[in-house]
């Protein structure tokens, strides 16, 4: 059995904490530049405009997207099969303290909600945990969360009677009054089914997928769509200065829930829509 490197993982917690805040993903930016064809607004088209310069800006002078580098969100997923020898979380959140002192990142923590006193490290980050049978690496997921599409969030125990048109219809409404706060063009995650806090998690891990894929379920495929189509009609555009470009996706992820529950949560992230990964093996 393969041992796992500890002071690596604090390497690329590092690495990743930095590029995530600095580099716009591919696939985002390819989908704000493909706005730019399609909205109709000339005030949209000129903040989709800015949104890119500011991207080419961070990306070329080594510098954040925003000045709102975020709480530290990482999901890992570890194999059964990689021997850990020591406290990987605590490799994490060193690496994370590394990272946002060596990339000049701003320290957004208190070290408790009542008493806030910053802990001008930036961690501690907040961690999930995963094990995968029969893998014999861990994958490493960081994504910087702003305060602005955090806040914006929202988990809602529904009736069961409320239905998918009742799910749509919280979704919509959870859009139209967030409005420009999370700093839209924004993803959407979506989570339903589970219990109140299993909602919220789905509703995260979905922001984690590639921004141009859909969902393997055919019913959470067509709430994607259907989704988008209905928050892009609400007219709050980027920024929301108006137009047609609220939402460059929609992420839908489920799960079993009891009988008389219907739990869901919405998670949004701004148009950075910040995460990296990075797949390490044992040596």
């Amino acid at each position: 059995m393969k041992t796992l490197n500890l002071e690596k993982v604090t390497n690329e917690v590092e690495r990743l904490c930095i590029e995530a805040n600095q580099r716009i993903g591919e696939g985002v930016l390819n989908k704000i530049k493909a706005a730019l064809h399609t909205e109709k607004s000339p005030v949209a088209k000129n903040v989709l405009e800015q949104i890119i310069i500011n991207d080419d800006i961070a990306l070329n002078e080594e510098v954040p997207m925003c000045q709102d580098t975020g709480l530290v969100v990482i999901f890992i997923e570890v194999g059964t099969e990689l021997k850990i020898s020591g406290d990987v979380y605590s490799a994490i959140q060193e690496g994370v303290r590394r990272g946002y002192k060596k990339g000049y990142l701003r320290n957004s923590i208190v070290k408790h909600p009542l008493d806030r006193i910053n802990t001008k490290d930036n961690t501690p980050a907040v961690i999930h945990t995963k094990l995968i049978p029969g893998s014999d690496k861990i994958k490493i997921i960081v994504a910087p969360k702003g305060g602005g599409s955090e806040n914006m969030s929202l988990v809602k125990m529904l009736k069961p009677a409320d239905g998918i048109e009742g799910v749509k219809a919280l979704i919509v409404e959870t859009i139209k009054n967030a409005g420009g706060n999370p700093c839209p063009p924004i993803t959407v995650g979506v989570g339903i089914g589970g219990s109140f806090e299993k909602a919220a998690l789905l509703a995260k891990e979905s922001l984690m997928r590639d921004i141009n894929d859909e969902s393997s379920n055919p019913v959470n495929a067509s709430l994607e769509k259907e989704l988008l189509r209905l928050i892009n009609n609400t007219g709050i555009g980027p920024l929301g200065l108006g137009g047609t470009t609220t939402a460059l996706a929609v992420k839908v992820e489920t799960y079993p829930c009891h009988i008389a529950s219907l739990p869901v949560a919405i998670n949004l992230n701004c148009h950075a829509a910040r995460h990296k990964e990075v797949i390490l093996g044992g040596e």
